[in-house]
């Protein structure tokens, strides 16, 4: 069984449902063997001429009737209890996972691939299961029915007990080290899966550009070698759970024809009648379910431990943002942020990626942040977020350092709208109003107004409850922005952060949400990182980083009497423009 710290508080929390399942499992084991007792008992009633007539036989018939309507009563109870353990187990672990998952920050996932976990969820959620239900089974049965049919067949006859065990012990031992040999096949297994799941799911979401590529058959040679690869380990594993079975089968057919051999020799010298063989051979019938249950016990229990240890170290992977002990929580927010001397290298990295970066942005004003790809304006929202730890007094919100405020509560007074745009295969309005519980209808549609996508929402068949594709494969890359937009301006949030959010819109729609933006955040507090100049040049405010480095800040009018390189960028885009209108007219 698993002992694994996150698994043994389930023997306590569901130890009533163990303990009444195991206690009926061992009555029906009990009151099961009475049945070749009472067997017996007519056999050698109607030999030695005890019983005459058929009515003396009724009575032991409507015990053994009895008995059985007692055991099939019986395993379903214990079936419910024990199997039912398994899935309760399960759904248990499944939510405690999932909340674990969410609680894991990005550094985490940047060394983890989406197949990979899923396969944590999926295959070692269910040996686990297996395990707690079926395996917990096997293990208790397999040991009281075996100890309760060996006392049995000793009181028999001790000497042909003796023998038929030998054998099977000899069995046991040799089963048990051919288990830990199919625990590391079946880890092996389990390792070759992830990898398969991982390719498949990144097929998936690459399928658009597999297709561009044409690299299809490439994609499912790819593909089959990895399927391959599964396959291949899956036949390694079942190769030796066959030969353990081949061992038993073969083992227990001798154990078998030595039994009715000898046992004929005994009836011959009258030490043994047939009443009594015909017990010893149904009780040791009945013994082998027990040697089948260790045997799958073992089996289920080396496949289970194996899929226990990933969990676990999933389980006890540790994020690395985590609130101070004395965190500061329900604090109102006013907008305003204070960078000083913000200085970050990525966990896994010690070269920097933000230089002594000082500026302020004050309550309501709209911020752009601009630079070249790489020069770490993303590490900058990373850190307003939360996702990595600042160092303490590098970053304020208003009077508080971020460093001594809950990450809930920097969260709750910001709206994000992230690069990717990543939307739920849902519903426009359940995207919209994700933060919601319910969104009402009055600010679902003022949020995709002041993104600009009210109109485009209303031609739609379903309007609000057009159900969206995977990620938002239905819709086009602006609409899926302005859809993203909509969903962080419908928080309402004190701080707005646009992670380079408009750059699939054309200018027109552009400018009319930065106009709505203008208008609807009077007093609140918008970034907008772009690599436009368009997106940035009307704004109250533009910050230009270079290599990680902070390299101006200022209006457009300012920064273009006094910064080189924001004079370069606008040139650069001005001739661009240029180029792509000579085009078009072409």
């Amino acid at each position: 069984m698993i002992f694994l710290k996150h698994f043994r508080h389930y023997y306590i929390k569901y130890g009533l449902y163990f303990l009444v399942g195991i206690v009926l499992l061992v009555a029906i084991d009990w009151y099961q063997l009475e049945i070749p007792r009472t067997i017996r008992g007519i056999i050698d009633g109607v030999q030695t001429g005890t019983i005459t007539v058929m009515s003396q036989i009724f009575d032991p018939l409507k015990y053994i009737g009895i008995i059985v309507i007692g055991i099939t009563i019986g395993r379903f109870l214990w079936r419910y209890l024990l199997f039912g353990n398994g899935r309760r187990i399960e759904a248990d672990l499944r939510s405690a996972m999932f909340k674990h998952a969410t609680e894991l920050d990005q550094n985490f996932y940047s060394h983890q691939k989406v197949g990979g976990l899923m396969s944590y969820f999926i295959n070692d959620l269910n040996s686990v299961r297996e395990l707690f239900g079926f395996g917990l089974l096997m293990l208790v049965d397999g040991l009281v029915l075996g100890g309760f049919v060996l006392v049995r067949m000793f009181r028999l006859n001790w000497s042909m007990t003796l023998y038929a065990f030998i054998p099977i012990a000899i069995m046991g031992v040799l089963v048990f080290f051919l288990e830990l040999k199919m625990e590391r096949k079946y880890k092996e297994r389990q390792d070759a899966f992830e990898k398969m799941s991982d390719v498949a799911q990144e097929s998936f979401t690459g399928l658009a550009v597999i297709k561009a590529y044409v690299r299809e058959a490439a994609e499912a040679l790819r593909f089959k070698q990895e399927s391959k690869q599964v396959y291949d380990k899956s036949m390694n594993h079942l190769r030796y759970s066959v030969i353990v079975n081949i061992i038993i089968d073969v083992m227990i057919s001798l154990v078998i024809l030595a039994i009715i051999a000898y046992g004929s020799i005994l009836i011959a010298t009258s030490e043994l009648s047939s009443g009594e063989l015909t017990e010893y051979i149904a009780y040791f019938f009945t013994l082998l379910w027990p040697v089948f249950a260790i045997s799958w016990f073992l089996n289920i229990n080396g496949q289970a431990q194996a899929s226990a240890k990933r969990i676990y170290q999933f389980l006890e992977a540790k994020p690395i943002v985590l609130d101070a002990p004395d965190a500061i929580k329900d604090v109102a927010l006013d907008g305003s942020i204070t960078f000083n001397h913000l200085t970050f290298a990525y966990p896994d990295d010690n070269k920097p990626i933000l230089h002594d970066i000082s500026f302020e942005v004050k309550a309501g004003e709209l911020v752009g942040i601009l630079g070249k790809t790489g020069s770490g304006k993303s590490t900058l929202v990373e850190l307003l977020l939360r996702v990595y730890n600042p160092e303490p007094g590098m970053i304020s919100f208003g009077p508080y350092d971020a460093s001594k405020l809950s990450k809930t509560t920097i969260r709750d007074h910001i709206g994000y709208v992230p690069q990717d745009n990543f939307l739920y295969s849902d519903t426009i309005r359940n995207n919209i109003g994700f933060s919601y519980h319910q969104i009402d209808e009055e600010t679902l549609v003022n949020a995709a107004k002041l993104s600009d996508i009210h109109e485009n929402i209303s031609e739609f068949k379903e309007q609000y409850d057009t159900l969206l594709g995977e990620r938002g494969v239905t819709i086009s890359g602006g609409q899926k922005q302005r859809v993203s937009i909509a969903r962080a301006l419908a928080k309402d949030p004190k701080i707005l952060i646009l992670d380079d959010s408009v750059s699939a819109v054309d200018t027109k729609t552009e400018e009319a949400i930065i106009a709505n933006l203008r208008k609807a955040r009077h007093g609140k507090t918008t970034l907008m990182v772009a690599h436009r100049i368009s997106t940035v040049k009307k704004l109250d405010k533009i910050v230009i980083f270079n290599h990680g480095h902070l390299v101006g800040v200022g209006t457009h009018k300012e920064l273009m009497k006094t910064n080189s390189l924001y004079k370069e960028m606008v040139k650069l885009q001005e001739l661009e423009t240029l180029v792509e209108e000579a085009e078009v007219h072409a």
